[in-house]
């Protein structure tokens, strides 16, 4: 195998064009086969193969920076840089991230997770390069949408000002991980239809034309059509880029060469390449969303498997219904319409549906410009996505008191995706807004309670759910709650234990059968439940926080803020996330390390002094 032959890019180097293909195919041989055992993000990495073996062809990296974004297409580059032999540890316990990450590998130039970030960290290098009297190559590769980020154009703009030798590949396969929107993917989509474009790829190294005048010798149509790339139709002339494009992204002899050609260039370069996600695998090639990110499968007979009741799915379910009632009632998602649980929202509200590619602020603000015009928008969101949108929050929803619902979702830590992704920050930066609300449901009905809820209460409302299975509930179904107010679950005689979200299910089994520990679902975090909890702390209760979320700034900071003001000090622990990021790995490993499961619970409540002699798990 070819494969064994490298350790390194620079083994690279020797390779012939017959063995660089064979290449190719080995590295999406094995791709599929550790996304099959661990699963990962599959359909992204496989359209990206010819890309990475010709960038190490034809760069020198470590030296050279080669910048991806996002992360999750790199996985050839992680075999092809000296990790082939732990790269089926990718995303477990222990293993490698499966993003790029500095901490990881000198070859990873940034690490990432956040999409539209590798522009302003490229041209960020080219001026540290240059300060520096250094002679290195940067090339970042946007592809997964990432081009439709808002910070990604933001960049664009200090590139062509700054006018520094950066090449910047754009790798176009029409997705993100729903299909692909806005003006500009519209553009690149006209663009590879039309005739001229075509004619001119036929010439193959025509596409030269472009930027270099030694080759102007082509046929007058080419250089026609050359001119309409530089000029009219070319959506980067503005901005002081230099383009070429589109080409065939899977030609790798071709790529190589154009590479070898747009190294020597200087100025800002942008070479559009045009790729199928999922390429090489036909059923990621079919269906490239549903195999973004598959769990494990079967290599040989790859089937779909059910990934379970999501509280995504619950809440896309609900939020489905709630339009019949609602008929002011308008969804927003940043990309995500699959993830947020949306697909069947989209479809039968087409109307009442925006997906704003990869702009978490531009959603929040059009969220904000539809509540000022009298719509009930519900912005579906992760919780870490939504810190991209912190400024929107509070400048454009929450100072006016706006009428947006914030469904925050994978809260908490997410497991396999690692810092980036875990959403433990939400609590925090938000309970210091005024006027926004923070709820979380301990299941799929309170989850409907809380949205019909909202809408009806107004104001700006955060509605937290975890990444998680949920039990399905009925159609129809619309249970009232009472705003503000906790539940209590179980009765204690001695302590409570404080819960919400993800946490409950810890609170319950730590107290199990013991009549001296009550559990009450914390579900209102603002506002808190004042009036329950100066009872508990008037009674005498001994109390314990616990939240998946952490403990700087979040739920339990927020009760011991109350109990201050009450003038009332009880007996109290607080158990959340300690001041660290957490990586990839298991959810019950880290938040067993994290102290707060049940076992954490229990020694809580030891230390308050509470009788464990009847507890729901070992002592």
């Amino acid at each position: 195998m070819v494969l064994d032959k490298v350790n390194s890019p620079a083994d690279l180097k020797a390779l012939s064009e017959d063995e660089l293909l064979a290449l190719a195919e080995e590295l999406r041989s094995e791709i599929i086969r550790v996304c099959a055992q661990n699963g990962g993000h599959l359909a992204s990495s496989l359209g990206a193969v010819e890309l990475i073996v010709a960038l190490h062809k034809v760069f020198d990296s470590p030296r050279d920076r080669i910048l991806f974004d996002v992360g999750h297409q790199a996985y050839a580059h992680k075999i092809l840089t000296g990790r082939k032999e732990v790269f089926h540890t990718i995303r477990q316990e222990g293993g490698i991230s499966g993003f790029t990450k500095v901490s990881e590998s000198e070859h990873d130039a940034i690490t990432v997770g956040h999409a539209s970030t590798s522009l302003a960290n490229a041209v960020g290098m080219a001026i540290a390069r240059d300060a520096l009297g250094e002679d290195y190559q940067v090339v970042s590769v946007i592809g997964d949408g990432a081009l439709t980020g808002g910070m990604a154009l933001a960049a664009l703009n200090v590139i062509g000002e700054q006018r520094r030798k950066m090449l910047i590949v754009l790798n176009d396969n029409e997705m993100s991980i729903s299909e692909n929107v806005g003006a500009l993917n519209r553009f690149f989509k006209e663009l590879q239809v039309k005739k001229w474009v075509q004619d001119t790829e036929k010439w193959g190294r025509g596409v030269l034309e472009t930027i270099s005048p030694k080759l102007f010798n082509l046929v007058d149509r080419a250089k026609e059509a050359a001119k309409l790339v530089l000029h009219q139709e070319n959506p980067f002339y503005a901005w002081g880029v230099r383009y070429v494009g589109p080409v065939d992204g899977h030609n790798l002899k071709g790529l190589v060469h154009l590479l070898h050609e747009l190294k020597e260039l200087d100025g800002p370069t942008i070479l559009h390449i045009v790729t199928q996600k999922g390429k090489g695998y036909t059923v990621a090639e079919a269906d490239p969303i549903y195999w973004h990110g598959p769990p494990g499968f079967n290599p040989e007979k790859p089937e779909k498997v059910s990934k379970g009741y999501s509280w995504s799915a619950a809440f896309g379910d609900a939020v489905t219904e709630l339009a019949h009632l609602e008929p002011r009632l308008f969804v927003i998602t940043p990309a995500m319409r699959e993830g947020s649980g949306l697909v069947r929202y989209s479809q039968t509200h087409p109307a009442r549906y925006l997906d704003t590619g990869i702009c978490e602020d531009v959603a929040a603000t059009a969220a904000a410009g539809m509540a000022l015009r009298g719509l009930k928008p519900v912005l579906a969101i992760y919780s870490t996505f939504l810190q991209r949108a912190y400024d929107q929050v509070i400048h454009d929803i929450a100072i006016e008191n706006l009428d947006v619902v914030l469904a925050v979702d994978r809260a908490g830590i997410v497991g396999g995706d690692g810092a980036t992704h875990n959403g433990v920050f939400d609590v925090a930066y938000l309970r210091t807004v005024p006027n926004v609300q923070i709820a979380a449901p301990k299941d799929a009905l309170e989850l409907r309670a809380m949205l019909k809820g909202a809408l009806r209460r107004g104001g700006p409302v955060a509605i937290r759910y975890a990444r998680d299975n949920v039990e399905r509930v009925p159609e129809g179904s619309w249970p009232e709650i009472e705003w503000g107010r906790w539940e209590v679950l179980k009765e204690g005689s001695k302590a409570y234990v404080l819960a919400f979200g993800k946490t409950l299910k810890y609170a319950l089994e730590a107290a199990g059968d013991n009549p001296e520990v009550g559990v009450v679902n914390a579900r209102f975090i603002k506002p808190l439940d004042r009036e329950m909890l100066e009872k508990l702390a008037l009674e005498g209760y001994k109390l314990v926080t616990v939240e998946d979320h952490q403990k700087m700034g979040g739920f339990g900071s927020a009760v011991l803020e109350a109990l201050n003001e009450l003038g009332l000090e009880p007996d109290l622990r607080v158990l959340g996330l300690p001041d660290q990021f957490f990586d990839h790995g298991s959810i019950a490993r880290m938040h067993r390390e994290a102290g707060i499961d049940a076992a954490a619970i229990l020694e809580a409540l030891r230390q308050m002094g509470i009788r464990l002699d009847k507890v729901g798990v070992a002592d």
